[in-house]
């Protein structure tokens, strides 16, 4: 029998809110942005990104940009602080068990997400998930910032057509490739729409209005695994 993945993407689809979005409203709360200025234009990156207009790099070096000024310690200290009262509180029990339920059924998993390492890395950690593809940051490599982030993207983002690019290359890293495997992949998005055509079996999890369509139309099933978006 072929090897089993699954892979899951993160906001909207374990989490009934935008991690990286939640984030920076997280920031603005605890003083570290201009409310006014960082809202507005957070929220026209999570409408160009539910459009599928995204432009990642602006977008990374925005949403970093507070935790550049921050430093390590004191951005880790509160991404503490945001997991325990803005994540944490909306993991619902029916998204754990259909991570624990892959688990038992021996399948690796995977979580594929377009929102950063920093924002991500510790929700994954929250499902037990030890496998993570995330957008990756680069980090200085000398002088008072080193090994703290640039703003920049490192690598591929795995936004969009990134994250078949990512998978595979995680597939290759392991000395497999998409043949030699079965790979079940849940998200919410029209965004993921390349990926969800390559995979064994697609899971048009919460979708949005785009996503549902296709999958109506091509009989992909459709998983409501939140009553409503928090």
């Amino acid at each position: 029998m072929k090897p089993r993945i699954a892979l899951f993407d993160l906001d909207h689809t374990l989490i009934p809110i935008d991690s990286d979005h939640s984030w920076g409203v997280f920031t603005t709360t605890i003083g570290w942005t201009d409310p006014v200025a960082f809202q507005r234009q957070n929220d026209a990156f999570f409408a160009d990104y539910r459009a599928g207009t995204l432009d990642i790099a602006d977008y990374v070096r925005f949403a970093t940009e507070a935790i550049r000024h921050r430093g390590e310690a004191d951005s880790h200290a509160a991404h503490v602080r945001f997991m325990q009262e803005v994540v944490l509180p909306v993991i619902m029990p029916q998204a754990r068990a259909l991570v624990e339920q892959h688990r038992q059924a021996g399948d690796a998993l995977v979580i594929v997400t377009a929102t950063n390492e920093f924002v991500t890395a510790p929700i994954a950690r929250a499902f037990g998930v030890d496998e993570l593809i995330a957008v990756e940051l680069e980090r200085h490599t000398s002088g008072d910032s080193a090994g703290w982030f640039t703003g920049r993207i490192e690598g591929v983002p795995s936004a969009r057509e990134g994250k078949v690019t990512r998978v595979g290359q995680w597939l290759r890293s392991r000395g497999l490739d998409w043949n030699d495997v079965r790979t079940t992949f849940y998200t919410d998005s029209i965004n993921d729409l390349s990926l969800m055509e390559l995979v064994t079996d697609p899971v048009a999890t919460n979708p949005d209005e785009r996503l549902r369509a296709v999958a109506t139309a091509r009989g992909w099933r459709i998983l409501e695994l939140f009553p409503q978006e928090i």
